[in-house]
């Protein structure tokens, strides 16, 4: 596929996100803090509830650039956390095509993407930036 600057990449959603999803993604990383998975715990903190590993949110934001770009064709990602996400909250992931450009150290032709992965409410969970090799 080819992109103009300004292209918009289509949106996916992932979600509703379940209680089930965050415990089986602190099972994959190895992230076993309380606070995402015992509702007790977590609202001895001073939250209402358990809340979502942030690196869930970036996996689901680099899931779907690869699966638009191809995982052997990322050559930066990086991801800035806004916002926290709950058990239910459905995910939208979007991005936009911020340039094109010959890469000065490879000479590779890449596009450089802005990122964001917005929940229900508008709110902005993970802002992201990342560079594909086209």
């Amino acid at each position: 596929m080819s992109y103009q600057v300004g292209d918009a990449l289509p949106e996916r959603t992932f979600g509703p996100l379940s209680r089930t999803d965050i415990v089986r993604y602190q099972g994959a990383s190895g992230d076993f803090n309380p606070i995402h998975h015992d509702e007790s715990f977590a609202k001895s903190a001073g939250f209402p509830t358990v809340f979502s590993v942030g690196m869930l949110q970036a996996s689901y934001l680099a899931t779907y650039a690869t699966d638009l770009l191809g995982p052997t064709a990322v050559r930066r990602f990086r991801t800035r956390f806004r916002e926290q996400v709950w058990p239910d909250d459905l995910l939208t992931c979007t991005g936009t095509v911020t340039a094109l450009r010959t890469d000065e150290d490879s000479g590779e032709k890449v596009a450089d993407l802005e990122l964001v992965v917005t929940r229900q409410t508008g709110g902005v969970a993970i802002q992201g930036w990342a560079t594909f090799a086209l």
